[in-house]
């Protein structure tokens, strides 16, 4: 039995591709009808070049024999490579083989039975934007049956999907200048502010610092005002005393209410009038040295006459005072009483 016939493919996988292709054509054609621009809306202008058409079948597997090209298009169909990858495929090797064998029956039958898989494959590549896959994928169908229903509706698709995904990309890229634009705005706009603001604090620094400058000169000049003071107060004061010491000292004025004692010991009572029992008082009148010490002594008047004299002026002789700086002469009455 050849290996092109139908009924050399497994059975297994015939079913297989049986539930696939119903449950594929199914789901995408709910996708395509999104894809599919709508009444009355333009397509998208483009700014790419139009890319040339893909080669259906590869140099390389156009070249090979028909039994080559026999055999691989069994083994891929075998190990379920049916429209991938790109010149390793059941579609390529049998489109390759009908170029050889036009008549072939299992070959046509083989393409038939490949068709609508590769067109769910074309729209499942449309989807995921895979368009590079789905040129070459509706290359496949095209050549396999240029009359094949699904090529108008597949290359208006996948060029609206294409045209769409070019549509986002450029609205990314224009989003994106957008973002630049305004992020380029808003670092001028910084820029601008930070300027600004490095101008008010340099000018606020600026006066900060002149008036630091001016109550530090006013500073400056209260000292160099009050050292000046204070020198022409020390100049005055060393003229005085140098007048003063230039000038005879006055001598110092003391008064007997200046002295302040310090020992006045009570004179001694004379024993015969002590046995007598004889009372009286003498007035002495006295002088005390600058230093306190009582240089002269004289009895002025004494009741009764010359009985307590004598022991009245060597008491006042004994007495001392606080250092006046001046000699002063002075008077005291010293009373004599035999039970005082």
């Amino acid at each position: 039995m050849s290996p092109l016939a139908p009924d050399a493919r497994p059975a297994h996988l015939r079913l297989a591709l049986g539930v696939l292709l119903v449950v594929a054509l199914s789901a995408c054609g709910k996708k395509e009808e999104a894809a599919q621009p709508g009444p009355g809306a333009e397509p998208a202008a483009t700014t790419q070049p139009a890319k040339a058409p893909p080669k259906a079948v590869s140099d390389e597997v156009a070249a090979l024999s028909a039994d080559d090209l026999r055999k691989k298009a069994s083994e891929a169909y075998q190990d379920s490579r049916l429209y991938a990858p790109a010149g390793d495929n059941a579609m390529e090797y049998y489109l390759a083989l009908r170029d050889k064998l036009p008549g072939d029956p299992g070959v046509s039958s083989a393409l038939t039975d490949l068709l609508p898989m590769t067109v769910i494959a074309t729209e499942q590549s449309r989807d995921r934007g895979d368009f590079d896959e789905a040129q070459r994928l509706y290359a496949l169908i095209e050549k396999a049956d240029k009359d094949h229903p699904s090529l108008a509706r597949l290359k208006s698709s996948v060029a609206a999907a294409e045209q769409a995904e070019a549509q986002r990309v450029e609205q990314q890229r224009l989003s994106a200048e957008q973002e630049a634009e305004e992020q380029a705005r808003l670092e001028r706009e910084r820029a601008a502010q930070q300027e600004q603001q490095q101008r008010e604090a340099a000018a606020q620094l600026a006066a900060q610092q002149q008036a630091e400058q001016k109550a530090a000169a006013e500073r400056e000049a209260a000292q160099q005002a009050a050292a000046e003071r204070e020198a022409a107060q020390q100049r005055a004061a060393q003229q005085r005393a140098a007048q003063q010491a230039a000038e005879p000292a006055e001598p110092k004025v003391v008064s007997a209410s200046d002295l302040r004692p310090i020992s006045t010991p009570a004179p001694r009572y004379p024993i015969d009038a002590l046995r007598a029992g004889r009372s009286g008082e003498v007035q002495v009148e006295f002088t005390v040295a600058a230093d306190g010490s009582v240089t002269s002594a004289r009895v002025v008047r004494s009741n009764p006459p010359r009985v307590f004299d004598r022991e009245a002026v060597a008491a006042v002789k004994r007495w001392r005072f606080e250092p006046t700086g001046a000699p002063v002469t002075t008077r005291r009455t010293i009373g004599f009483n035999p039970g005082g």
